[in-house]
């Protein structure tokens, strides 16, 4: 399994996470046409938020990253966040 961790910070995040939330379902419909998705968690924190997910495999985790650019840029472009950092590798434990 692979993994991908995408964090927003700094301008705009704080309001992309409140859009995240009020289309909370529409992330999930989304989320759920990733071929291989395993398990996702949005999770906000104190100056925006993070995503994680995990995937079967690299494909996974990479559609999963440009579909995300896609929402966010045609669903919440007016926030004015930026890119996110981003983290990924190998899942060594996963617990569910």
């Amino acid at each position: 399994m692979q993994t991908v961790i995408r964090t927003y910070s700094g301008k705009g995040a704080k309001e992309l996470f409140d859009v995240l939330e009020k289309r909370a379902s529409d992330v999930e419909e989304m989320l759920r046409s990733i071929k291989g998705l395993v398990s996702y968690t949005l999770a906000r924190s104190g100056d925006g938020g993070f995503s994680v997910t995990v995937c079967e495999d690299k494909a996974g985790v990479e559609e999963s990253v440009q579909k995300a650019k896609e929402w966010i840029a045609k669903n919440a472009g007016n926030t004015g966040a930026g890119a996110p950092q981003i983290s990924a590798g190998s899942v060594l434990v996963h617990v569910k």
